[in-house]
């Protein structure tokens, strides 16, 4: 079966960029536009608007002279407006040759935003390409409102395309502008266009207000239209646009006779980038790019996939240069520890790895979020903490630090099944919570070793919410030796090795 091309244009540059306090800098502007092009391979880019600002020029001129260097000059579209020819001379000066012309696609919003007759609108339309084409200038048009157009004033909608179909148009773009559609509608009334004027190419450019953007794709794709508009992480105004790489995967998985260019390969590389530039997160659970959409969190979950991949769906992936994780937390049981113990080369036994996966769900049903990274810290504190019998328990402690008073201490500690509380101040927290410690032990006339050494460090690559791994030496006048303590509270890990040291001695 022979596919049906399908062009991809990307608005992130221009649309996206209406993002609420979302502006590219001239250098991230032409970084993304290389990016779009040449590694993700879309058919075209619309990359500003005309008229906006003196670094939009600037922006718009950078691109405009790579593109002529690298003859992808016809890939570059500017949206510009029916301004008496303003808009014509902006792109000269910016070196773009292909503008996307603003005009009114419903009724309602000629008569009440322009306040003209569709003749008079038809008119200066003609104006417009008849410049353009003077200068060099291909024109494409966008209707806006269409959508509500369609909705409430087809007879005017049928009568714009009468007229566009006379006027040197390469192509038509039909905007859900409010993000109204819903599927079926949309289908229905690209079908009709299509039908209607089988000889003329029509883009449709979704919106997301009600989240069907997706859904609104596919059915217009079923409908026969020739192009879409997309953006990267589905940014854009109040909900955004249409997203690049939900619409890529939909179209390669479940439209098998569309063919597209886009390299799925290089979505998440160009989504992390837009993100990173932009400043505007992406949703742990947005699908395909999101942190958490390849990442298994229940233990049953990465059992089935030991096990003829029993939870794997066609969304693999390494589809999108993106590796399946397995969560560490209270429901992540042993079989997602055996998944990242292998990704580290790392081996336990039985008995080992219970106490591993005890201890993960401890750490999980306090919300701490472990990684995999943080394994090998939470394998060596486990371990450690059973070499030997525990006699004394830290069973709990308060600390304060507050500004132009002396941090505190009270502690509750059982030595021996004696439990005995203290206070005391010091320097810092853990100070306060050593001399309270102190207290005790002088009461008891048990000499503590001295602290010789206190390193913290976190795994490589961890944020602020990392789990910290506390080493302190200690030396009880014949030898030093070295307690480890673990937690995501730096003071909580060092008083966890500290209970170590008192359990050692």
């Amino acid at each position: 079966m022979k596919k049906r091309k399908l062009e991809i244009m990307d608005t992130t540059l221009r649309d996206g960029e209406q993002t609420s306090g979302v502006s590219f800098s001239v250098s991230e502007k032409l970084t993304l536009a290389k990016l779009l092009l040449e590694e993700l391979k879309v058919d075209r880019i619309e990359v500003a608007s005309a008229r906006v600002s003196d670094g939009e020029l600037e922006a718009v001129k950078r691109i405009t002279e790579w593109a002529n260097e690298e003859g992808l000059i016809n890939k570059v579209e500017v949206l510009s407006f029916v301004d008496n020819g303003v808009s014509i001379k902006w792109m000269q000066e910016a070196g773009a040759k292909v503008q996307n012309l603003l005009t009114k696609g419903s009724l309602n919003h000629l008569t009440h935003q322009l306040k003209k007759t569709p003749e008079q609108h038809f008119a200066d339309i003609t104006a417009i390409v008849a410049l353009a084409e003077e200068k060099g200038i291909t024109t494409n048009v966008y209707l806006e409102d269409w959508s509500n157009g369609m909705r409430n004033s087809p007879e005017y909608v049928y009568q714009y395309l009468d007229f566009i179909a006379t006027q040197p148009i390469q192509k038509i773009l039909l905007p859900d502008t409010l993000g109204v559609l819903t599927h079926t509608e949309t289908f229905e009334y690209i079908t009709a266009i299509v039908k209607r004027y089988p000889t003329l190419h029509f883009d449709f450019h979704g919106h997301n207000d009600y989240d069907l953007s997706v859904a609104n794709v596919m059915e217009s794709i079923k409908a026969g239209c020739h192009g879409l508009h997309l953006t990267v992480n589905g940014m854009g105004e109040r909900a955004g646009n249409a997203p690049m790489a939900s619409v890529v995967a939909v179209i390669n998985d479940f439209l098998p006779e569309i063919d597209i260019a886009v390299k799925e390969q290089s979505l998440y590389k160009v989504s992390k980038l837009v993100s990173a530039f932009t400043g505007f997160g992406i949703p742990a659970n947005k699908p395909i790019v999101g942190d958490n959409v390849f990442t298994q969190t229940a233990g049953i979950h990465a059992d089935g996939d030991s096990k003829k991949n029993l939870y794997f769906n066609d969304l693999l992936p390494e589809r999108f240069g993106r590796k399946r994780q397995y969560a560490l937390g209270k429901t992540s049981g042993k079989a997602n520890i055996q998944k990242n113990l292998q990704e580290l080369g790392l081996t336990l036994n039985d008995d080992e790895l219970r106490k591993v996966t005890q201890r993960i769900i401890e750490l999980g049903d306090k919300k701490e979020k472990v990684t995999k990274e943080d394994l090998p810290y939470i394998i060596s504190d486990v371990l450690d903490s059973s070499s030997y019998q525990q006699k004394v328990i830290v069973k709990s402690y308060v600390l304060t630090h507050s500004k132009g008073l002396n941090p505190s201490a009270t502690i509750l500690i059982e030595i021996d099944g004696e439990t005995v509380e203290e206070n005391a101040q010091g320097d810092g927290q853990f100070d306060a919570f050593m001399n309270a410690i102190r207290k005790v032990y002088k009461s008891k006339k048990i000499a503590l070793p001295d602290l010789v050494d206190y390193v913290v460090r976190i795994p490589p690559g961890s944020h602020s919410d990392a789990l910290c791994e506390t080493f302190i030496t200690w030396n009880n006048k014949e030898k030093d030796f070295t307690t480890r303590g673990l937690d995501s509270d730096q003071t909580v890990a060092a008083i966890k090795a500290t209970e170590k040291m008192l359990n050692i001695i």
